[in-house]
Order: C-alpha cells, then sequence, then structure tokens
C-alpha cells in the first residue's frame, strides 16, 4: 500500500469527570489522532501520551513532535507491502513508542479497510465478544467509591480496578471486599510503592484480590521478583514492560504472573502480539490497559482483546463512561452482561465523526508524499 498523505490532528476532549490516579488529577485530555491514506481509503490511529511525563516519559506534545520531525517523514510517500512492516521504517528511532503506536495502528486499520476484513480478524483474534472491566480513580472517600462500584458492577462490568497508593490502600481494598465478596478485584498502584513496603502489601493479601498492577517502579522487574516470592496475590507487570523481549525477560525470573498490554506502550499491533505470543507461550494471562483513550484508541483496543491469550477482562469500557458525545459512530457499547461485540465491518469498524472532530481541533499537519 502507498502512503499517499498522513495528517495530524491535536483534539482537546474533556473528561465527563476527572480521573485520579497516584500520578494526579486528569480531566483535559489533549488526544493526537494520526490520519494516513494511499488515496482511497483511510485509516486512524490515536496517540495514547498523557498531558504530563508521570505515566511515561512522552507526552502529547513530545509525541507531537517527534511524529512531525522525524517518523512521519520516514513513512509518507513510501510504498508499505504489510502494516507490520512499519518497524522497518522507524527502528532507527529509539523509544517513544506512543508516538510510533499513534500511526502504526492507522496502518493496520488503513490495510484493513483496502482488504475489506474487520481488524480484529486482521490481527488473528478469535473473541467475538470481549469481557469488559472498569478503572475507577482514587476518591474522595470510601463510601462514594464503594457507591461507584456498586454503579460499575449494575452496568455489568465484571472486573474491578481500583487505584491505590500509600494511604489508600489497605483500608480501600478491605472495605471493598466487605462491601462485594464475590466480585473480581484488582488494585493497580502505577508504581507507587517500594519493597519497604512489603508488609502492606501482605495486609491487603489476605482480601482475594484479582492482581496488583505494577506496585514497584516503573523500570523494574528484580524487586517485583522480590515481592511476588512473599505474596499469593498475582503481580501484574503494566509500565516494565515495552517489548516482548521485556516481557520474556520478566516471567524468566518470576516477576509476574499477569502481564497488561497497552497498545501505547509497547509501540503499536505488532509488537502488542508478539508480547501476547510469550505470555501464551509460557501460561502468562493478559488483559488490555487503557489510557482515557477517545473512540479511535477505544476501537483498537477492543479488536487487540480478541486475540486468543486475552483471558482477563481489560480495561476497555463504553464510551459513555468517559466523554459526553464520542468521535466515533456508534460508540463504543458494553452489554447488560458485561461485553463488547467485535464489528464485522473492515478495519477498526466504526464510523468516524470528522465534522465534530474538526470542532475539537487544536492544530493540524498535513504530510503529502
Amino acid at each position: 500500500m502507498f502512503i499517499k498523505q498522513i495528517e495530524l490532528r491535536e483534539l482537546r476532549m474533556r473528561l465527563l469527570y476527572p480521573f485520579e490516579t497516584s500520578f494526579g488529577s486528569t480531566q483535559d485530555r489533549h488526544i493526537i489522532l494520526v490520519k494516513v491514506t494511499d488515496g482511497t481509503n483511510t485509516g486512524w490511529g490515536e496517540v495514547t501520551a498523557a498531558e504530563g511525563p508521570f505515566y511515561s516519559y512522552e507526552t502529547w506534545e513530545t509525541a507531537w513532535h517527534v511524529l512531525r520531525d522525524f517518523i512521519v517523514p520516514q513513512v509518507a510517500g513510501k510504498e508499505i507491502r504489510e502494516a507490520r512492516d512499519f518497524d522497518s521504517l522507524v527502528r532507527g528511532i529509539r523509544g517513544h513508542n506512543m508516538a510510533k503506536a499513534g500511526l502504526e495502528t492507522a496502518i493496520w486499520d488503513l490495510e484493513a479497510k483496502i482488504k475489506n476484513v474487520p481488524l480484529w480478524k486482521m490481527l488473528g483474534g478469535s473473541h467475538e465478544s470481549i469481557d469488559c472491566g472498569v478503572s475507577i480513580g482514587i476518591h474522595p472517600s470510601i463510601d462514594k467509591l464503594v457507591a461507584k462500584i456498586d454503579t460499575e458492577l449494575k452496568a455489568g462490568y465484571r472486573r474491578i480496578k481500583i487505584k491505590i497508593k500509600p494511604g489508600w490502600d489497605v483500608e480501600a481494598i478491605r472495605e471493598v471486599r466487605a462491601a462485594f465478596p464475590d466480585i473480581g478485584l484488582m488494585g493497580d498502584a502505577n508504581s507507587a510503592y517500594t519493597l519497604a513496603d512489603i508488609e502492606t502489601f501482605k495486609k491487603m493479601d489476605r482480601y482475594n484480590v484479582l492482581m496488583f498492577e505494577q506496585p514497584l517502579h516503573h523500570e523494574d522487574i528484580i524487586d517485583h521478583a522480590e515481592l511476588q516470592r512473599h505474596i499469593g496475590t498475582p503481580i501484574c507487570l503494566d509500565e516494565s514492560i515495552h517489548s516482548a523481549e521485556d516481557a520474556r525477560k520478566a516471567i524468566k525470573i518470576g516477576a509476574c504472573k499477569i502481564i497488561n498490554i497497552k497498545l501505547g506502550r509497547v509501540g503499536g499491533h505488532r509488537e502488542a502480539r508478539r508480547v501476547h505470543d510469550v505470555c501464551r507461550d509460557h501460561g502468562i494471562a493478559v488483559w488490555c490497559g487503557g489510557m482515557l483513550e477517545s473512540g479511535i484508541g477505544r476501537a483498537h483496543n477492543v479488536a487487540l482483546s480478541s486475540l486468543e491469550n486475552f483471558s482477563l477482562p481489560g480495561d476497555v469500557s463504553a464510551s459513555k463512561r468517559y466523554w459526553p458525545e464520542d468521535i466515533i459512530d456508534p460508540p463504543v457499547e458494553v452489554s447488560a452482561n458485561g461485553q463488547i461485540t467485535q464489528s464485522n465491518r473492515p478495519g477498526i469498524g466504526y464510523s468516524i465523526k470528522e465534522d465534530l472532530i474538526e470542532r475539537l481541533t487544536g492544530r493540524s499537519q498535513v504530510f503529502p508524499a
């Protein structure tokens, strides 16, 4: 396929409610969309970098810079046999996986539309419906947290993830478990702890937690292996895993029993599938993480979650949990039993509201061949 034109758009979108983690609170999102065309068909991708360099060193502003000045010039005007060949064009650019993934996923969408097949089938997916969980930020009180969880459970979600941090951990886990004895419950620490907090994790270990996500340093696997030896609850790695090689090494030393796969963190669909395959071959479960995406990023997550080893509910939830109006049609919807059904339309399977995107756009730039 010939990459005739690439377009970048920076959108400014406000979440319905602030979302608080150990990094801080977010309500206003700067989202970079990538549109790519061969002259006939169009593919869309999304950069999932946040506003500040807290989850990752990347931000939406650094992603714009790296895309504009380094990645796009390597791709515009090139003939690409398959989307998986994108990596060979940008291999010399170190890191910046979220920037790369924005364009890489758009090319996957383009290829699927050229071939007139759903993206999830082109990826090799087998799950026609995926189980959905929700990620719930830190709340002003445990009572409000419990009330929010109750709302999400009534909406059908199959797994509840709550954010934890020092001072908001043992009591929160204990009280949530007391209120909901049978739910799938996990705690996401976003690297807020050290090995000095082992006793804290031993206390939370008593409450039948599904997993602790990335409790220790964002680059670490060695200390995670030590923590895993002290607790029965599975550790799930997130920020530490940027590639299939990272996953292989973490599994080898016993640093985790579960891995969260995020398209932006690993650089797109090609590497996400490779991480998936390594985990599958070693008996490690995976699930799809979320980054407060718009509908385009969310649609790519839905397609990715169709792969066979995505055996745990991911952070792939309905558009209406985040946006007053999403930029895709129809919006992503979750059934009463907590599932999303894959679309059988070509590509990501959703129409793009280009008029709404135009209204939300703060800046744009077009790169012809």
